[in-house]
């Protein structure tokens, strides 16, 4: 099921040094029992209908002072840039770790904080876009990601339901002519996915889609992108598709990773077995292939709090293999929330922070000349 699979691989954003304790020593069913909610879901009261017309319903939002806005951040010495004629809608992975609720409430000061962490530094490397949208919502909190139990897809649904009500305002706020990239990372990439099978398949919005980030969520080749309504992105210029990598530094031990992902179902109900995930290369700009550190220009290294950081460039190579995971060469000193097996899953975007601005504003330009 996707709760278990996000567990593994996608789910793992732990900013907070007991957790990652718990799953170095512990173990996986010690870590269930100390995160897993032992309350009974509560159902999620729907938002007012015009809840997301409210900008502090917003982490980032187009009315925001560039300094208050934690999207657009930039490291130290990095220009804001030409800004690019494109909406972005990016929705932060788990922020709340807590056992009391299945769902955040989205007062919790806590898991607010660590989201505009989160947008700091996974959703800046997008900021050149005229419109940056980032949604707080009521996630699912991190134990769901552990079970199979029923409160789990129902924790993920409510959370879904409110990125789908902020999606639709964008979509309605949006200038019309304007393209869209969709991007989240971890939990946010599931909605992100979910939102193009529900929302964007089949109507003109498709059209409009000059990207889609999904990092952090592996996609399988054969059982999930038929499913959806655009394909990967296999050159470095090419517009209307997605692009997705999980990272790992050598030598990488994903075992626990491949085995759950094999034994969980893709978009089509089947089955991924042992398909390929979906690698692309953030150095190379396409799907596979393999690129020194020096083809890097510029890794996002933040510092002991989170709450800064600077670009060094050349820090880490990047190839794809044979099973589709993103391979980043030694160990790279990024800080504390490496996860077990060597998955650098926290960082995934970070480490090719620079690149990812020079690929949005390539993808933005196709689009237009179109």
């Amino acid at each position: 099921m996707a709760r278990k699979f996000l567990y593994v691989f996608a789910g793992l954003i732990l900013l907070g040094a007991a957790v990652l304790f718990a799953l170095r020593i512990w173990g996986q069913d010690l870590t269930r029992v100390a995160l897993i909610p032992s309350t009974a879901f509560e159902e999620q009261a729907p938002l007012a209908g015009n809840a997301y017309a409210d900008a502090r319903m917003w982490l980032s939002h187009p009315r925001f002072q560039r300094d208050t806005d934690p999207a657009r951040w930039l490291p130290p010495g990095v220009d804001a840039g030409p800004e690019l004629p494109v909406a972005v809608f990016f929705v932060h992975p788990t922020s709340y770790l807590e056992r009391a609720r299945w769902n955040a409430p989205l007062d919790d000061a806590q898991s607010q904080s660590r989201a505009r962490t989160f947008v700091r530094g996974l959703a800046s490397p997008f900021n050149q876009a005229a419109q940056l949208w980032a949604p707080r919502y009521r996630q699912a909190t991190f134990g769901a990601f552990l079970t199979d139990a029923p409160e789990g897809a129902q924790a993920l649904d409510a959370a879904y339901a409110d990125v789908a009500q902020a999606f639709a305002l964008f979509l309605a706020e949006a200038e019309p002519d304007r393209p869209i990239v969709l991007a989240g990372h971890s939990q946010g990439a599931l909605h992100v996915l979910r939102l193009l099978r529900e929302q964007v398949a089949g109507t003109p919005v498709a059209d409009r889609i000059a990207a889609v980030y999904a990092v952090g969520w592996p996609l399988s080749v054969a059982h999930d992108l038929p499913a959806l309504p655009l394909p990967a992105c296999a050159t470095p210029a090419q517009a209307g598709c997605i692009l997705g990598w999980s990272s790992f530094a050598e030598p990488a031990d994903p075992g626990l990773l491949l085995d759950t992902y094999a034994n969980s179902p893709g978009y089509d109900g089947e089955s991924r077995g042992n398909s390929p995930i979906l690698c692309f290369n953030p150095l190379t700009g396409t799907i596979g292939g393999e690129a020194p550190a020096s083809a890097n220009a510029g890794t996002l290294v933040p510092d002991e709090g989170l709450a800064n950081g600077r670009l060094v460039p050349g820090a880490v190579p990047a190839r794809c293999d044979e099973q589709g995971l993103l391979l980043i060469g030694d160990p790279p000193e990024l800080g504390p929330y490496v996860l077990p097996g060597n998955n650098y899953h926290v960082y995934d975007i970070p480490l090719f922070w620079q690149d990812l601005r020079a690929d949005l504003a390539r993808r933005v330009a196709t689009w237009q000349s179109r």
